[in-house]
């Protein structure tokens, strides 16, 4: 091989001659490397050359299910994580040649430990792609899942391969040029192992930060599986073998820097000498009044780690100055200012001040907190004391590589405490400048984890309570190396500032969490939790905040039973964002099922909303559009409040925005509302949303309008597939406002399901009433249902006649269902009441209301309807 930079050709360079296990494998084939076969594989020469590759990582958890999906997977197989995350992995991508074989599945069988080849795959959009994969088996606490990196084989072919020679951003180029420009370039995946430690540290430091965003000791873990399996690695040309980085870095002139990202490093090479892992699962200890640590027995913890060994540990500090102490203390107080806080996460800002004071400060940190202040659950109901206390480990920081230590003391542990021993001293600072032997045993033990005896010695502790606002949040423990200098009262002076200041910002985090969690209740109170089921309509909706952190704001959707089998499906937009919008949807959205009841006319109720909008407040302002679906008679009233227009995909495959007078918004006043009716044939879908959905920063509404319609619906799909195929086409990071989506697709209800009769004004047509029904059921083979229903029409029909002017009308339906109503021009509703032994009346809807499923009365625009439910025999 050889390099090509900028300024012309450069000297070959070997990246190695070492032979990966296995072979490599074309296009389409499952041919590839195995690990755990048996096969030599002789070790990477060098990590000064390395292939920078895009790659895609993707996570099957235990139980089959998609549990992580990078930015490159989404730019590789289209598929965006929102779309596939928590989703079966099972039917994402099909290999190709084979349509009936799933790719992930077939990866799967072939991983027995490790697998490393080419596989070409169907993506989304059904263009074949050729994929270099590695797959790595891990095994978890829950079960065994694998871990996939992939990689575009296309470009690479081609001659896109980027490579690093050293801290250079080179192309590769093959020697002959002939050659590759007939053929192309020669790239297989392959895994060879990892010569040594060192090694290890530089290439998962680095593949690590496109693994999956999980705990620090959780990726450890993973790593630790995959180093022994064989590192990832691109053979070209059929001999040189380069070790794959991920390319997340930037060209400066041809120099090589990282980019710009949040993204940790994974396993840090130690500092010069050090070697100890520690931990702080401590309770303090009795103390005096200053902190300093006088014995007595501390409160017990329970981490299961008995018979840890301890590290050996050699000097890594002399002594400073006392005037570089001061500098150094007046550093860190500077830098936990400006480093720590940085986002309103519990989790995040704990680690920041872990990471800030580890190692400039102690060797070991560790943030405990108090589970019940930050816990998502209700707190007990009653005011009596609990008799233990939980704290909860979600932060630890150490100086070195993981050791016994870290399987001691994970993140996210729970540490049960007796409230009576821990609630007095748990705001007490504790300094114990060396633990000796004789006392860390005890000390061990009343901590409940005899096995950390051995570690103590020769140790300096601190303990600092988190204290912020009057309330004690937990507390943060330090931890020195044996041949370090010891804490002194200065130090512990430091480490209280230090967590005064830290504690409050996890104060914060836990108030916005606290206010996140409300605003996120409020906002399901006031929606709909699943669509209705309603005959001749299939319905989904899907409701996506603009502030992902408050989680609320003002976007609705509904979808509201009517009278005659017919149902209103509402969207609106309340203007502004945030809980005082959220405050605003709720009334309007409870306005609008309250004059839904009364069955008017979509114009209408939209002139009633906008009356309530001026009663709100003139700053109240919305959009909204109301349509109301008649299966039987197959058409779609509707009326639009400054909202934008829905979309109409036809049984045909013809998608249109409705043409629709638009309206002003509710709160606007003084403008008309229009009712536009539409034959909607069976088949037929609609389209609701909010602006949030189709509004794109630097673009104006139409064009999302125009994506909306292109190619959103395709034949044989649930509305619920709908949905998701819709967010994941057009909903991206850059959009800042709420979403609301309602898709429902019209069937219809057949004709001869539905039955109807219109009765005079005549005591008689109780008996016909009867009748009609008795017929009505045998036509449908509904003969078991006969005589209650019988019974139900006679109570219902005997009292429209009495309160009715001009006419009754008797209907039945069959919609998996039976479902009857009788309509008249009063628009009284009855009232249920308990009728006595002597009473001559008033046991007609006591009957109905026993013998039927589900029963209810409603007003229309002329007059009530009362109806009951029964269902089908079977």
């Amino acid at each position: 091989m050889s390099v090509d930079s900028a300024s012309g050709n450069g000297s070959g360079t070997t990246a190695g001659t070492s032979t990966a296990a296995g072979n490599s494998a074309t296009p389409g084939d499952t041919t590839g490397t195995t690990a755990g076969n048996g096969s030599a594989a002789a070790p990477l020469a060098t990590t000064g050359v390395a292939a920078l590759l895009r790659l895609a990582v993707i996570c099957v958890d235990p139980d089959g299910r998609v549990s992580y999906w990078n930015r490159g997977s989404e730019e590789l197989f289209g598929h965006r994580w929102e779309g596939v995350f928590g989703h079966r992995a099972s039917g994402l991508l099909t290999a190709s040649g084979a349509p009936h074989q799933d790719t992930l599945d077939l990866l799967d069988d072939l991983t027995h430990p490790a697998w490393a080849g080419s596989l070409a795959t169907t993506d989304r959009d059904g263009t074949v792609r050729d994929v270099l994969w590695w797959t790595y088996r891990i095994m978890e606490p829950a079960g065994r899942s694998l871990l996939i990196i992939a990689a575009n084989a296309k470009p690479l072919r081609a001659g896109s391969l980027r490579i690093a020679l050293g801290d250079r951003l080179l192309p590769y180029a093959a020697e002959e040029p002939a050659r590759e420009a007939r053929e192309g370039i020669s790239v297989s995946a392959q895994l060879a192992p990892v010569p040594d430690l060192a090694h290890a540290r530089q290439l998962t430091a680095r593949l690590g930060a496109v693994l999956p965003r999980v705990s620090t000791g959780r990726l450890e873990r993973i790593m630790r599986q995959v180093v022994p399996l064989g590192y990832p690695v691109l053979r070209v040309d059929g001999s040189t073998e380069l070790p794959v980085l991920p390319r997340e870095y930037e060209a400066d002139g041809g120099t090589l820097r990282p980019a710009r990202t949040n993204r940790r490093e994974l396993l840090p090479a130690p500092r010069s000498g050090s070697g100890a892992s520690v931990d702080t699962t401590f309770a303090p200890a009795a103390g005096n009044a200053a902190g300093t640590f006088a014995g007595g027995r501390a409160a017990g913890v329970r981490t299961g780690a008995d018979g840890l060994t301890a590290v050996p540990a050699v000097p890594v500090f002399a002594t400073p100055a006392p005037g570089h102490v001061l500098d150094e203390q007046l550093a860190l107080l500077r830098e936990t200012g400006t480093k720590v806080g940085s986002t309103l996460d519990l989790d995040t800002t704990a680690r920041e001040l872990c990471a800030v004071t580890v190692p400039r400060f102690a060797d070991f940190a560790a943030i405990l907190i108090v589970d019940q202040l930050f816990s998502d659950t209700e707190p007990p109901k009653d005011d009596r004391p609990s008799d233990t206390v939980l704290l909860r480990r979600v932060a630890v920081a150490l100086n070195g590589p993981p050791g016994a230590w870290d399987s001691a003391v994970p993140e996210g542990e729970l540490i049960t405490l007796s409230a009576d021993d821990i609630t007095p001293r748990l705001n007490e600072p504790i300094l114990v400048p060396v633990i000796e032997p004789g006392l860390a045993q005890d000390l061990a033990l009343d901590l409940g984890v005899p096995g950390l005896g051995p570690l103590l010695p020769g140790r300096s502790m601190v303990v600092v309570p988190l204290t912020a606002r009057g309330t004690v949040l937990g507390r943060m423990c330090f931890l020195r190396q044996p041949n370090r200098r010891p804490f002194d009262a200065k130090d512990a002076a430091t480490a209280g500032e230090i967590v005064t200041r830290g504690a409050v910002h996890l104060d914060n985090a836990r108030l916005h969490r606290f206010e996140s969690r409300a605003a996120a209740t409020l906002q399901r109170s006031m929606m709909p939790t699943r669509p209705p089921k309603i005959p001749g309509v299939r319905i989904a909706h899907h409701y996506m905040p603009g502030d992902r952190q408050a989680q609320v704001g003002g976007d609705w959707f509904d979808a509201i039973q009517l009278p005659g089998g017919r149902v209103a499906l509402i969207v609106g937009d309340v203007m502004g964002h945030g809980l005082i919008s959220a405050a605003v949807m709720g009334q309007f959205r409870t306005s609008v099922i309250t004059m839904a009841a009364l069955d008017l006319p979509p114009a209408q109720l939209l002139r009633h909303l906008d009356n309530l909008a001026h009663r709100l407040g003139p700053e109240h302002l919305a959009t909204c559009v109301y349509a109301v679906y008649d299966p039987i008679h197959r058409n779609l009233t509707l009326a639009n409040a400054g909202h934008i227009p829905p979309v109409l995909a036809r049984h045909d495959g013809v998608s249109e925005l409705l043409q629709i007078p638009k309206g002003a918004p509710i709160g606007v006043g003084g403008v008309p509302f229009e009712t536009v009716e539409i034959p909607v044939p069976d088949g037929s879908w609609l389209v609701l949303c909010t602006d949030g959905l189709v509004e794109v920063r630097g673009q104006g509404i139409d064009a999302g309008l125009a994506a909306l319609c292109a190619n959103v619906i395709e034949p044989q799909q649930t509305p619920e597939d709908v949905c998701a195929q819709i967010l994941s086409r057009l909903h991206s990071e850059d959009r800042r406002d709420d979403v609301a989506l309602l898709v429902a697709r019209f069937e219809g209800i057949a004709s001869k399901d539905v039955a109807q009769w219109t009765l005079r004004m005549d005591d008689a047509e109780v008996r016909t009433a009867r009748e009609l029904t008795r017929q009505q059921l045998g036509i449908w083979g509904l003969d078991r249902l006969t005589d209650v229903t019988e019974l139900l029409v006679s109570e219902l029909v005997t009292n429209a006649l009495r309160v009715a002017s001009h006419d009754v009308q008797l209907r039945l339906m069959n919609v998996g269902k039976l479902l009857v109503e009788v309509s008249d021009d009063d628009h009284n509703l009855p009232q249920l009441r308990r009728a006595d032994a002597d009473d001559e009346e008033g046991r007609g809807l006591a009957l109905v209301s026993h013998l039927s499923r589900r029963w209810g009365t409603s007003r229309k625009a002329v007059g009530k309807v009362v109806w009951f439910e029964l269902p089908l025999p079977g």
